[in-house]
């Protein structure tokens, strides 16, 4: 850890799952505030009600006077850190509008010798050719000339309690030597890990979106190699552990890809390689494996019942678990919502079940009335369940009790094998 000069002032813009945390860690140290547009997202913090359960009320505590949704906060600050989203649009192409829209804010107030940082995941490339001109054309002012830049991705991995800000080596990069070594010594003073400096920005953004390009690819061959040892009725669960035996084999499982990593990384790696005339086969292999087991897993549902003689339009389903991913609370970009749209058309009736849900939550627009409470949904029998996500409240559950919840012919689709692989009835 480096040493810190207290008399730094370092806004942060955008305060998601990435961008708070940072706070949380630089406010210790630097003179540090927090802005986001979304005055009811400060509004809550400043309740200390942090929907993203990923940093603690006591710390809410200290960062309630320093954050804001008014941009006058801006002014007269020495590092911009920028955190905001870097979704995909329906086309699956990179949707850069609230990137953009920081550059022309944070350009306003941009003076002589400040450096802007940013950590959105972006294709390689991208900092250089539209962030820093806009920065540019707004100020009036010049890179390494009057003012410098840096990328730093983010590695955040949301509900992991092992993994924390502090515990992840950081990348740092920027748009000049003297530049890189002040970056990197700003990070260095709150990462415990250490820092990796790379010689380039877009080596820096390129080693991002290939982080979750790899897992994406890995999942999607788990994906596959799953559905093909069902045809060979064969336990793939018991296949995996065999393998995982020898130590170089990578632990991949197979399962449902959502969120705003692995889900949508790769898509800025394809759109900047189709721009380079490139045709990036393989990263979209995996994407198209990926995309389509919400399917799979349908079709699977409706031959196990078909087997049992029973008629998909009277059935009652469940799913267990609506997030993204396990012992998280966002359910944005999760593919069980492509589940629900696939089973409650065709089906009797269809229940969910999360315990990170609740009824003020801004999600699921038309399917919020199918999410009913834990007495709600243990009351009732079901001719299968599927356990999407395996958070660690449905181990605690148990086995016994969800399949006492079946009824007497039924299916139990556990998707991660959460449980023994001996206790489930299907795999993908």
């Amino acid at each position: 850890m480096m040493s810190v000069n207290k008399k730094i002032k370092i806004a942060i813009i955008g305060l998601g799952y990435v961008g708070l945390p940072l706070l949380s860690e630089f406010a210790k140290n630097y003179k540090a505030i927090g802005f986001d547009t979304n005055s009811k997202r400060i509004d809550d913090l400043k309740s200390l009600n942090d929907q993203t359960l990923e940093v603690k009320k006591k710390d809410l505590v200290r960062l309630k006077n320093i954050i804001f949704s008014i941009p006058d906060c801006l002014q007269d600050q020495d590092f911009y850190i920028v955190t905001v989203p870097t979704p995909i649009s329906k086309t699956k192409d990179p949707d850069i509008r609230s990137l953009k829209s920081a550059c022309k804010l944070i350009g306003k107030y941009l003076s002589k010798g400040n450096h802007v940082i940013f950590e959105s995941t972006v294709y390689p490339g991208l900092t250089e050719e539209i962030c820093i001109p806009i920065l540019e054309n707004e100020s009036s002012l010049l890179i390494n000339k009057d003012f410098f830049v840096g990328y730093s991705p983010e590695r955040i991995n949301p509900g992991d309690p092992d993994r924390r800000l502090t515990d992840i080596v950081k990348i740092t990069s920027a748009s000049n030597p003297k530049a890189l070594k002040i970056i990197d010594n700003l990070y260095k003073s709150i990462i415990k890990a250490g820092t990796f400096p790379v010689k380039s920005i877009k080596a820096a953004e390129a080693a991002k979106v290939i982080e979750n390009t790899q897992r994406d690819i890995n999942i999607a061959l788990m994906n596959e190699l799953s559905m093909l040892f069902t045809k060979l009725d064969i336990d793939f669960s018991e296949v995996l552990q065999a393998a995982n035996t020898k130590w170089n084999f990578l632990n991949f499982k197979p399962g449902l890809v959502g969120g705003h990593c692995i889900g949508v990384d790769p898509y800025y790696l394809t759109f900047k390689a189709k721009q380079e005339g490139f045709d990036p086969k393989m990263i979209l292999a995996g994407r198209s494996t990926n995309e389509m087991m919400p399917k799979q897993i349908f079709k699977n549902i409706k031959i196990s019942l078909k087997k049992l003689d029973k008629d998909l339009s009277k059935v009652d389903g469940l799913i267990l678990g609506a997030t993204f991913k396990e012992n998280c609370p966002d359910f944005r970009n999760s593919k069980v919502e492509d589940l629900f749209d696939l089973f409650q058309p065709k089906i009797k009736s269809l229940t969910a079940y999360d315990p990170y849900f609740h009824k003020n939550l801004k999600i699921f627009s038309e399917r919020r009335s199918i999410f009913k409470s834990f007495e709600q949904v243990f009351r009732k029998k079901y001719d299968f369940i599927i356990i999407a996500v395996p958070h660690a409240q449905f181990k605690k559950i148990g086995y016994k009790s969800i399949k006492n919840i079946l009824k007497t012919k039924s299916t139990l689709y556990d998707l991660k094998s959460l449980f023994p692989s001996s206790k489930s009835d299907m795999q993908l």
